[in-house]
This record gives structure tokens, sequence and C-alpha cells, in this order.
């Protein structure tokens, strides 16, 4: 982008290393879509789209462990959320990050099922019993479940939050650019000795 430098960091790290649309209608993958998929309007950050785009995000994230970002995008669509952004709010969960969010979500999948107070007694029983593939199911069940829940409860944060710092972003703008314009409207008066 020639040189163009913003204000942010974050914008610059955005434009630096997101896909163009161009990029994007040349993968072999998006090719049957492409015409949908890019529409200016899925790429622009706006007050609706970026709380939906980071929503979308977080939910593939959380849902799926492989290809969320092509969920994400593909969500992204109906929802006319921020296609960009949700594809990049995939990489909270990475293979770096797996395991802190395998425990995280067996212990919230425990949490919400109550599992250990319903098993008590009966967990030495189905280890016993059912052997190790038994309390694989249950630890998987457990864990998918967690994720299920970390999947809505993040998309739904992740919307209110992202909508807030929004409205805060946009409103501090506004109020450095009517400031702006005020010192400009004073200064052009002092000119003219009014």
């Amino acid at each position: 982008m020639s040189g163009f430098k913003s204000k942010t960091f974050l914008a610059d790290f955005l434009r630096k290393h997101m896909p163009t649309r161009e990029e994007m209608a040349k993968n072999r993958f998006l090719k049957p879509i492409a015409h949908r998929f890019l529409t200016p309007e899925l790429w622009r950050f706006t007050r609706r789209s970026v709380p939906r785009g980071v929503a979308l995000g977080l939910f593939a994230a959380f849902i799926v462990p492989i290809g969320q970002i092509f969920l994400a995008a593909f969500l992204a669509l109906p929802a006319r959320a921020n296609v960009p952004l949700s594809a990049l709010v995939t990489f909270v969960t990475n293979p770096f990050t797996l395991p802190f969010w395998l425990i995280i979500a067996n212990k919230t999948g425990r949490l919400v099922l109550n599992i250990d107070a319903a098993m008590g007694a009966g967990a030495g029983q189905l280890a016993d019993d059912g052997g190790a593939l038994a309390r694989w199911l249950e630890v998987g069940g457990v864990t998918a479940f967690g994720f299920l829940v970390l999947a809505i409860v993040s998309a739904a944060v992740g919307y209110l939050l992202s909508s807030f710092i929004w409205r805060i972003v946009i409103a501090r703008r506004r109020t450095k650019r009517l400031a702006r314009m005020e010192a400009r409207l004073d200064e052009r008066l002092r000119e003219r000795g009014e």
C-alpha cells in the first residue's frame, strides 16, 4: 500500500498481514463463491461488521479445531461480518495454545455438567469396569462440551466487548476531530480580528 501509515499499530499490522481481496479471489477453494465473498461491504470496518466478525471468529475458533479460518469466513458471508477480522480472530486457538484450551475446555465441561459430583463413587467403578476406552470417551465428551460452551460464551463476550471498544475508539476520534475543528475556527476568528 504505497507507504501509507496509519496512526495505530493494529491497523498497520492488519494491512500488512491480511490477504488482499485479489489474493483471496485467486484461491482455488474460494473461486466458486468469490463473487459473493469479495463484495466490498464484507471487507469494511464498520460498527456492525467488526463485532460480528469478532464473534464469528471466536465461535469458529472454539467449535472446530481444524479449518476454523474457512468456517469463520463462510459464516461471515450471511451475517455480513468483516471477513478478514473473523479469520484473524480464529488464531486465538492455534497449535501453541491448544493444550491450554484443552485443559480449560475440560474444566469448563466438568463444571457445567457437574461431572465430579455426579460421578462420585461411580468414577472408581467406571475405571474398573469400562477400562480406558470408557474413560477416554468420558473425557473427550466433556472436553467437546466444554469447547461448545467456550464457543458460545466467547462469541457473546467478544461481540459485546468489541462493540464497546469500537464505540470508545470512535467517540475519541470524534472528540479529537471536533477539538481540531474548534481550534481552527478560533484561529480563523482571531486572524479576522473578531
